[in-house]
């Protein structure tokens, strides 16, 4: 595999790619927008007219339907289903491990086709559920508080492994429509033209990328898989619902704007040079003048789409009230529409930092609070599974690789 230099980064990172290859030579449709199906039809064998219309079915049934046994593709012909079987597959990702914290918050295991292991969260709230998502195998940036930026980057994520994280999300909360819609098969008795959908009680209505890795390093294949995601004929998540986390990669901030428009979240963490060089490396790279401008001149950032700034809060590093007043000096230095998400820092095996204070971390949220900025303090979720932000590691490197396998084989063996 061949790698590639970036600018701020410690290691090279894999070039991106499409499509992750499979031992049975079929293609896995899931990631694929209409025009790559169709393109892909089109290579098999089909011609131009049938390759447009199949991709239009196809679409249909991959990303609003969630379905993946082409054999109940009911709108398509018996040997065209067999025809597709052949060559393509629907896939979601391997599960290795699934757990659930006390406090409801689900995390998942993940092995794509060559064998690599990343990690995604679900939050259930009571007014929405949000899906933490992984761009990376491993991290690049090393930052000093994050249990993943312990890991060494493996590859990218492609396109493909990043939407299966939301179609295998959607598979487990059962929320996909039953039925069928007019026009893709027929409807059940008791339905309409439109679709129902069953649930556990918590539904995906918002993704965030803030899973492992740093979406910007992965900037072509996060752009390709949220386009899928948010494609209105599909899976349709409003790109108002979908929040893009950056450690500070500057030069790709505008086109991550302009070319995928979502909301935007920057993991500042401190408000000084000294400070940031230490637990955020990249800012060496970086610096805050350069990573405040570029949420200043971010794309569609107004009151009403405020940037989120990430706060860990390290006791005795980042938290004092002199520190508050300065992030509450630099955002209004910058004019920033903004919103403050403070974190305790969620500890991990071997972690150099110890969490603020309740105490602590109330004054600071009250200084940037009375200066007008919103400053909530997150709870954190997930931690008895080590499922809260900044634990997400890998098990491969928690596990042994043999164990891992075992897992799958007796989780396989279960299924018959």
């Amino acid at each position: 595999m061949s790698l590639m230099p970036i600018p701020g980064h410690i290691d090279p990172v894999p070039v991106p790619r499409a499509i992750t290859p499979r031992e049975d030579g079929r293609v896995d449709l899931v990631g694929l927008s209409r025009a790559q199906i169709k393109a892909e039809l089109g290579t098999a064998g089909l011609d131009e007219k049938q390759a447009k219309l199949r991709a239009k079915q196809l679409f249909h049934w991959l990303y609003h339907r969630g379905e993946t046994d082409f054999e109940k593709m009911t709108d398509l012909a018996k040997p065209m289903r067999g025809w597709l079987a052949e060559r393509f597959i629907v896939g979601r990702p391997d599960v290795v491990e699934a757990q659930v914290s006390s406090d409801g918050t689900r995390k998942w295991l993940l092995r794509s086709d060559d064998g690599q292991d990343y990690e995604m969260v679900f939050i259930p709230d009571a007014d929405r559920g949000t899906l933490c998502v992984s761009s990376q195998v491993g991290c690049t940036l090393n930052c000093r508080f994050c249990h993943t930026g312990t890991m060494r980057l493996v590859r990218n994520l492609t396109p493909g492994e990043i939407v299966g994280q939301v179609m295998l999300a959607r598979d487990a909360l059962g929320e996909w429509p039953r039925g069928t819609m007019a026009g893709f098969g027929e409807v059940d008795e008791d339905e309409d033209d439109a679709p129902r959908y069953t649930t556990d009680g918590r539904l995906l209505t918002n993704i965030v990328l803030m899973g492992m890795g740093e979406p910007l390093y992965n900037f072509d294949n996060v752009r390709d898989a949220l386009k899928v995601v948010m494609d209105g004929d599909g899976l349709a998540l409003s790109k108002r619902r979908i929040t893009l986390s950056t450690s500070g990669v500057v030069p790709m901030m505008a086109r991550a704007g302009d070319e995928i428009g979502v909301n935007l979240a920057v993991s500042l963490h401190a408000v000084t040079k000294d400070v940031r060089d230490e637990i955020v490396p990249l800012n060496r790279k970086y610096g805050l003048e350069a990573l405040l401008q570029a949420c200043a001149d971010y794309p569609g950032a107004n009151n009403a789409r405020r940037i989120t700034f990430e706060y860990v809060m390290l006791k005795d590093m980042n938290d004092s009230d002199e520190d508050a007043r300065e992030l509450v000096r630099l955002l209004r230095q910058y004019k920033l529409p903004a919103k403050v998400n403070l974190i305790p820092f969620n500890p991990w095996p071997g972690a150099p930092y110890e969490c603020s204070t309740p105490e602590r971390i109330r004054r600071f949220s009250d200084i940037v609070f009375e200066a007008g900025i919103s400053a909530p303090v997150r709870t954190p979720r997930g931690r008895d599974i080590m499922a809260a932000c900044g634990q997400l590691k890998s098990a491969s490197e928690k596990k042994s690789r043999a164990e891992l396998d075992r897992m799958v084989e007796a989780k396989q063996a279960a299924l018959g």
